[in-house]
């Protein structure tokens, strides 16, 4: 996934967000910090949401059902990922995984895992804290090779 592939999602789904949460166009626009013709033309396809707007939607309402389906429990982690091209050090404690991901291959107490919806992957520690993120698969598995190999 993109930054552009985000920003499309996002901007294709804002009508459905606004919908989701029950506010009209005004209120929408000034809690995103847009103006409302501006926000029409997002809704309408004329136009599509800055990266900017796009992280402070999904980091304001990423609660919902809309942002949750676009990008898994944890649209911030897609969205930090994306932005710092992959992340590389111990983040927050994780639920390890149990509902959007799926194990990919486990190596002396790491974890490598993919997310069914953003398809990014992850690394987590023997106490299901995220290490390491990124689009890029081999990346990961080399990663995990490497964080195995530190301990021995």
């Amino acid at each position: 996934m993109t930054r552009d592939e985000i920003i499309d999602r996002v901007s294709e789904k804002v009508r459905v967000l606004r919908a989701e949460v029950g506010y009209t166009q005004d209120k929408m626009a000034e809690i995103i910090g847009l103006s409302k013709k501006t926000l029409v033309q997002i809704e309408k396809g004329r136009a599509q949401a800055g990266w900017s707007t796009v992280v402070t939607i999904c980091a304001l309402f990423r609660e919902t059902e809309t942002i949750q389906f676009l990008f898994g429990n944890e649209p911030l982690e897609v969205l930090e990922t994306i932005a710092h091209e992959g992340t590389d050090y111990r983040k927050e404690k994780t639920l390890g995984g149990k509902v959007w991901w799926r194990e990919v291959e486990r190596s002396d107490g790491f974890v490598m895992q993919q997310n069914i919806i953003s398809q990014h992957f992850r690394i987590l520690d023997q106490d299901d804290f995220r290490i390491f993120s990124s689009f890029e698969e081999q990346e990961t598995k080399e990663r995990l090779m490497e964080l195995s190999s530190e301990l021995k």
